[in-house]
């Protein structure tokens, strides 16, 4: 299945039914009077969010939506059916924002979390409700009011606990297929990764999300590359893994690259906490990783991780100090 993370839709929610204007008229009963019912009320348009899809492609192949209209309201001061609501299905983590793409309507970051989009029209009143003292034959009546209907975007957010960063061909998607249970596509090529991947890990009897992203490389928040927009699955991580490929000609570089990658896009991310990797130790001179290991550590002032996503040295170490982060920012 294709992966789309943004999608516009238009909602319609029905229009009520009209009320009905009718008397009574049978036979042997002296006295008539109004006897229309109200109408319908129509379909409203609802949002839920699911676990069982990852992705919003099927809001590009349909993006309009329209409930129906309320039925009518009859004679014998009968009441119009009711149209059906509509229920839109979401992955968990869907934002839904309005036209601006600005104004946040709901966020739902939890599987069976729902949120009324558009509410139905209410039906129209038959003549039966305007018959009082002074006007035993009322020939009023009401048209149902409309539904409402706007244009809306749905933007996923992937909910993960862990969330790795990187130049392409850094190493990350070795790394989540070798701690956890994805089945990443390892090439040796940039940009192999050209969506969201998410993989998880059992931990201590606690289940652990690791997101996978595409590469960034420099300028990405000017569209360079594949762009910065993956970034907003890494948002809701409690920690995000910098996976850094050591044997590169400048690992420094890359490194200081994606962390000014990171602040343009968002302060709050960059600010968000951070373990350093130092991937690939298997096919890079230990003189140079140590070398890199020490500039690091002494320039962030934290610990640097090395390891190697093929060989998976270092690996439970490094899953093993970032699940401590994880269960501080979690309620588990």
């Amino acid at each position: 299945m294709k992966f789309l993370d943004e999608a516009k839709i238009y909602i319609k929610a029905g229009d009520g039914g009209d009320g009905c204007l009718s008397f009574r008229r049978e036979k042997f009963i002296e006295f008539g009077g109004p006897d229309g019912g109200m109408g319908g009320n129509g379909g409203s348009v609802y949002a839920i969010a699911v676990n069982d899809i990852n992705t919003l492609i099927d809001y590009r192949y349909r993006q309009h939506f329209k409930a129906r209209k309320g039925n009518n309201g009859a004679g014998q001061n009968k009441t119009g059916k009711s149209s059906d609501d509509i229920l839109l299905r979401v992955p968990v983590g869907t934002q839904i924002l309005d036209e601006d793409k600005f104004t946040q309507i709901a966020d739902l970051t939890e599987e069976g979390q729902i949120v009324l989009l558009a509410q139905g029209g209410k039906g129209g009143l038959g003549n039966i409700s305007f018959k009082s003292s002074t006007n035993q034959a009322p020939r009023r009546t009401t048209t149902g009011s409309p539904g409402d209907e706007k244009w809306i975007w749905l933007k996923l957010k992937l909910i993960a606990d862990i969330g790795l960063v990187g130049i392409p061909n850094a190493g990350k998607s070795a790394f989540i297929s070798a701690v956890t249970n994805a089945k990443a596509k390892i090439e040796d090529y940039p940009f192999s990764t050209i969506s969201p991947q998410l993989g998880m890990i059992k931990f201590d009897d606690k289940e652990i999300v690791i997101a996978d992203i595409p590469g960034l490389i420099e300028d990405a928040h000017i569209g360079k590359g594949l762009g910065d927009k993956f970034l907003a699955h890494v948002e809701r991580c409690s920690v995000i893994l910098h996976i850094v490929d050591a044997s590169q000609d400048d690992p420094i570089l890359n490194y200081h690259t994606i962390r000014n990658e990171l602040k343009l896009y968002d302060n709050t991310l960059y600010k968000k906490q951070e373990i350093i990797v130092l991937n690939k130790s298997d096919i890079t001179d230990k003189d140079k990783m140590e070398k890199t290991k020490n500039h690091l550590e002494k320039k962030t002032k934290q610990k640097v991780f090395i390891i190697s996503a093929i060989t998976k040295n270092g690996c439970k170490d490094l899953i093993n100090y970032a699940a401590t982060f994880v269960n501080k920012n979690n309620e588990w």
